[in-house]
Order: C-alpha cells, then structure tokens, then sequence
C-alpha cells in the first residue's frame, strides 16, 4: 500500500511538473508577445514564471530521488560484497531522506516568516517562493523511506512512470 501511495504521489508530481513547464512556456510567450508586437509587456509573467520554475524543480528533483534519477555511483557499490552494499545502499538513502527532513524543515521556517508579505507583482504570499521546499522534502523523505523498506526486503523501486 505505501509504496502504491508513493507511485502515486511520484506519478502527481511529475505531471504538476510538466503542467508547470507548459505554464512557464505560457507565461513567457505571453510576455514576449506583449513585448514585441504590443510594445506592453506585462509584468506579472517573469514573477510567475519564476515562482513556478521552484515549483518545478522540487516536483522534479522529488521524482528523480523516487525514479532513482539522481546522481551515484553505483559503478563502485556493486563490487562491494552484497552485506556492505546494501548497508552502503541504506545509509545513502537514510542520507537522502536527511536531505529531505533538513528541506522540509527550513522550507517551513522560511513558509511561515514570509507568509505575511505580499509579492509586489502577484498579489500571492511571499512565502509562495518557500512552499516547494516543504512539498519536495515531504517527498523526499517518503521516497527514501520507500526505497529503504525495498532494500531489506529484497526488493526494487519501479519508476512510477512506467
């Protein structure tokens, strides 16, 4: 059941991830348009843009930690004998969810100091910039729970976008 959850949640991830590049795809023909053919850029896209582009990143970086898309170096774990590899293998992934907790945390300390002030050109929550933190260390720690409970039972993480 969890690791359905977290197929889940890697497969939500990915597509608000790709419904955030197609939205600062939007956003940023929108402003050269305004720009070029009605010399009126309007300036509320480069704000939104940016804010989504964070947005992004946490829901992609969540997905990669999940589809085992970020960096290794697996070349040497696997001349490891098979004990120490999957302590070495356990120990990098309960690194991995540290990372996570340590985002969550300082992502939600900054979310609440800047939830009160406005951005200028949005009107939203400056604590709006702060949000993906909290969502992809969230993530991240599932994900890397995920793959530690995998690991001691002998089993693997499929990609959820298979």
């Amino acid at each position: 059941m969890f690791t359905r959850l977290c197929a889940g949640l890697s497969k939500v991830a990915l597509m608000a991830a790709v419904l955030g590049l197609i939205l600062v795809l939007i956003c940023v023909q929108y402003q050269v348009i305004g720009r070029y053919l009605f010399n009126d850029s309007p300036t509320w896209t480069e704000a939104l843009a940016l804010l989504l582009v964070l947005y992004i990143t946490a829901f992609g970086v969540a997905v990669g930690v999940r589809d085992a898309g970020h960096i290794g170096l697996e070349s040497l774990l696997v001349l490891l004998p098979e004990k120490l590899r999957l302590k070495l293998e356990v120990l990098i992934h309960a690194l991995v969810a540290l990372f996570g907790a340590l985002m969550l945390d300082s992502g939600w300390t900054w979310t609440t100091l800047k939830w009160d002030e406005a951005k200028p050109m949005l009107g939203v929550p400056e604590g709006m910039d702060y949000l993906p933190l909290v969502m992809g260390g969230v993530l991240i720690v599932l994900f890397s729970i995920e793959h530690i409970v995998a690991l001691l039972r002998g089993r693997s993480v499929e990609p959820a976008w298979n």
